[in-house]
């Protein structure tokens, strides 16, 4: 494993999937015109974090240029609206921010928040903060 720039990965990869938090300033727009445009022809995306990771206007015009090989999607940009042309494309899965909705993940996303809250009420750090 190496850690490497952004720019390298998306040079690089072939499918590049976001997990990340939205952090003003950090993350929006992590994955913009730029990234795109030197992502390779048969690519792949797929954003699972929150939709403002990726600039949904410049994806839009990536994948009907076919710059990129696809994306799928379980998030968006001005949820709950699309963006222009995006449900129009035939190179793009989209799934309406349940594709984490199993029995699994739920329980795990339930224990978390239990952890996270007990922590605070000890006046402890909760494990999983995400601003500080």
């Amino acid at each position: 494993l190496e850690r490497v720039s952004l720019e390298t990965l998306v040079k690089e990869s072939d499918f590049i999937t976001l997990h990340c938090p939205l952090i003003p300033g950090k993350t929006f727009h992590l994955i913009g015109e730029k990234e795109l445009s030197i992502m390779k022809p048969g690519a792949y995306i797929v954003n699972t974090s929150r939709g403002p990771v990726i600039d949904e206007k410049a994806l839009v015009k990536a994948l009907k240029e076919k710059r990129i090989a696809g994306a799928a999607l379980d998030v968006f940009e001005y949820e709950p609206r699309l963006s222009e042309g995006l449900a129009d494309l035939d190179n793009v899965i989209l799934t309406p921010h349940l594709a984490s909705a199993s029995v699994r993940s739920r329980t795990a996303y339930a224990t978390l928040a239990v952890r996270n809250l007990l922590a605070g009420l000890r006046g402890e750090i909760p494990p999983n903060l995400v601003n500080t």
